[in-house]
């Protein structure tokens, strides 16, 4: 018996179990180890706790019911005349970033419409349509580009930003002002490799509550050379027709 005992104690396993006490073969053995280990399962639960719900819960076929998640993810409902969004900012130079809007994703890595730079998507204020998006490279391209980009923007358009990457090197005091004109109060210190999500809107009063950024610094970033990635949802209110 002491010689089984010390079998047991330097080679204890599933198989070496079955094989001494339950020499069974082929269904029977799977169905063996499947009691085997449901039953350890069990035991570890009632010795541990905290999962003894769970157990239960497999066992007997229900599930815990999971939070209910609304349009972009949101964890509630947006007011009616409002549209839900969710903004992700690029990780690094590796994940690309995310704009969400009414559960429609507008820009994304799967859709393959994002780049280095700034990601934007502009649209109608009034009625929540998608108007155009646009990638602009701020490491390597032409600032000009983005300035004829937001010069014409007609009254009550809703811009949604998300960075990738670096967003800052090729800004100019006027791209950073026609941003300040859309809302921002972030873009006057957006730097090299920042992240940075924002939402503003042509012809708003005041300065966005949708606004986020994340300074690059050796001594606090996530990644090696960047900060962590940001992200933010809310509901933003559709603007009455404008009158004629």
């Amino acid at each position: 018996m002491w010689e089984l005992f010390l079998s047991v104690g330097t080679c204890w396993s599933c198989e070496f179990f079955l094989t001494c006490w339950f020499p069974l073969t082929g269904p029977l053995r799977a169905v063996a180890v499947l009691l085997l280990v449901g039953l350890t399962w069990l035991l570890a639960s009632a010795l541990f706790g905290g999962e003894s719900a769970s157990v239960r819960n497999f066992f007997s076929g229900k599930t815990e019911p999971r939070p209910r998640k609304y349009k972009c993810g949101l964890s509630a409902p947006c007011p009616s005349k409002h549209l839900a969004f969710r903004l992700v900012s690029g990780a690094a130079n590796v994940i690309g970033p995310k704009i969400c809007l009414e559960d429609k994703m507008l820009l994304s890595s799967v859709k393959n419409n994002v780049g280095r730079g700034l990601n934007i998507a502009l649209v109608n204020g009034v009625t929540g349509e998608l108007l155009e998006t646009k990638i602009f490279d701020m490491w390597a391209g032409d600032v000009s580009d983005l300035l004829k980009f937001l010069r014409p923007l007609h009254e009550g358009t809703l811009v949604f930003v998300a960075s990738f990457d670096d967003a800052a090197t090729k800004m100019n005091d006027e791209s950073r002002r026609l941003f300040e004109e859309l809302g921002s109060t972030a873009v006057k210190e957006l730097a090299f490799r920042d992240s940075w999500v924002f939402v503003g809107a042509k012809g708003i009063e005041n300065k966005s509550p949708f606004e986020q950024r994340m300074k690059n610094s050796k001594s606090s970033n996530k990644y090696e050379g960047w900060p962590e990635s940001l992200e933010m949802d809310g509901c933003i209110p559709l603007r009455p027709p404008l009158e004629a």
